[in-house]
């Protein structure tokens, strides 16, 4: 969805302008696409093409691969500073913004960028 909406290669554009941002920015990145996930839950939500388990789930797997989470159980510590796909609180929040609007333009992860 990014790549066909031209997201995708701004940003990398902008990691290759500001590489001491190039995180922070693939955070924003992958933080948007779990936001765009949410909303195609929506929209699969309201077809009853998927019931409050696969939602249960889908929250599940999203925190399950959270940086913290990740790193926590590779190296016993947390380093935010080298996030590249966002916290499992994160990764859950934009998840759900996206779910609970079922729109696009609820999945601004970059803000004022």
């Amino acid at each position: 969805m990014q790549k066909v909406l031209g997201i995708e290669p701004k940003v990398q554009a902008l990691q290759r302008q500001r590489p001491g941002q190039a995180n922070q920015l693939s955070v924003a990145l992958e933080l948007q696409a779990d936001c765009f996930a949410g909303v195609w839950g929506n929209s699969t939500a309201q077809r009853r093409l998927i019931d409050n388990a696969d939602i249960e789930s889908a929250l599940s797997a999203a925190a399950a691969v959270g940086d913290d989470r990740i790193q926590k159980m590779s190296t016993g510590r947390v380093s935010p500073e080298s996030f590249t796909h966002g916290s499992a609180a994160q990764r859950t929040n934009w998840f759900q913004r996206g779910l609970n609007s079922g729109k696009i333009d609820a999945c601004n992860t970059f803000g004022g960028r």
